[in-house]
């Protein structure tokens, strides 16, 4: 019997005859359903649905969590009102990244944070270390399921199954008491894939009845369901992070790129100190993308080169499905990240040609070189 975690619609899986699932930080997950391509192309062109159930759920409530909240992370949840999401991360002292996380204002004094999947414990852990006042943290990660619906028809199909006035609700907004295929959820106009789309938090119960009546609603539309592999290159051609590549420990939120989510005029944070050091002295290292002249594709720990000396690695790559072009993201010294820029990637023992090209490499409506 496996040991692996498994979402509330692991059962729903044998539907698909050609669905391949992997262990994906100990959940066992489809990484395609019909072809990553394929999944792809139906999220860029019509839609897609992703079982995202893994992803951790943490409910903070307390006359003090918005206070608590600006202590722990990089953005200014003061600025949040009642129904309005924000993407933010938390900080070691150091600058390093524990995690890339959403955060949702339920009411004044309940919010609910959107945490990696593999980073569950160690995330709960650091903010009970760090809790002050009644602020009170309860994980109802086990409980909750979480379907995102991403792509152009995204709208059109949810609007199919809610009542909700979803073409009015702006992105990064939500509606926390939504009806979704006759169950309660949270309706959130966000995602991880560069396109228009939402996402359902429901009860782990409900989610199987909502996952098929959505598909069922969806197929004239294009719908179909994607899996790991999909939302892997549509967020790296939109140039979303993931934790653990363009984030981690050692890579702060400033050298992957994200200052904007990091407001250090808001007052102390865990971090603070670290990040306003980088940002006066320039960051050493910084996130880029490029492309591969000579024949090859990146791949994630590929050595990247300049003037025959180690300058950093690559931490994604791929052949951009919607581009057809050889692209990758790496992290390297900040001297050698200018636009246009000639390096070399090491694949296989070989170096091979590319330059750094401006990121995201895909926004919607169009392409960037």
């Amino acid at each position: 019997m496996s040991s692996l975690k498994r979402t509330p619609l692991y059962p729903l899986y044998a539907d698909f005859p050609s669905i391949r699932c992997i262990d994906f930080g100990g959940w066992d997950l489809p990484v395609q359903f019909h072809g990553i391509v394929r999944e792809h192309e139906a999220v860029r062109r019509q839609a897609g649905l992703f079982d995202v159930s893994h992803m951790g759920e943490f409910i903070v409530t307390g006359q003090y969590a918005e206070k608590f909240l600006q202590q722990m992370v990089t953005n200014d949840v003061s600025r949040l009102s009642v129904g309005q999401a924000q993407y933010t991360l938390m900080c070691y002292e150091s600058g390093g990244t524990v995690d890339d996380l959403l955060v949702y204002k339920l009411s004044a004094d309940q919010f609910m944070l959107v945490v990696n999947a593999s980073n569950i414990d160690k995330d709960l852990q650091w903010l009970l270390d760090h809790l002050i006042g009644d602020v009170v943290i309860e994980n109802v990660s086990s409980e909750t399921a979480l379907l995102a619906l991403q792509g152009p028809e995204a709208a059109a199909i949810l609007s199919k199954v809610t009542d909700s006035p979803i073409d009015s609700l702006p992105s990064f907004h939500f509606i926390h008491q939504a009806d979704v295929c006759g169950a309660p959820a949270l309706l959130s106009r966000t995602g991880y894939t560069g396109e228009d789309g939402f996402e359902i938090y429901c009860a782990a119960s409900d989610a199987p009845a909502i996952w098929k009546e959505l598909l069922a609603s969806g197929e004239p539309n294009g719908l179909i369901p994607a899996g790991l592999g999909a939302r892997d290159t549509l967020r790296f051609e939109a140039r979303l992070p993931l934790y653990g590549q363009e984030l981690s420990k050692s890579i702060s939120p400033l050298e992957a790129g994200l200052g904007f989510f990091v407001k250090l005029d808001k007052g102390s944070f865990i971090g603070r100190d670290a990040l306003v050091l980088q940002k006066n002295e320039g960051v050493p290292r910084k996130l880029v993308g490029l492309e591969l002249i000579d024949r090859g594709i990146p791949r994630s720990h590929y050595p990247v080169y300049a003037e025959g000396s180690l300058i950093g690695e690559v931490t994604t790559g791929t052949q951009s499905p919607t581009l057809k072009r050889n692209l990758g993201l790496a992290l390297i010294d900040a001297a050698y990240a200018g636009i246009n820029t000639e390096v070399w990637v090491e694949i296989r023992g070989k170096h091979l040609k590319a330059q750094v090209v401006k990121t995201p490499f895909y926004k919607k409506g169009a392409a960037q070189s």
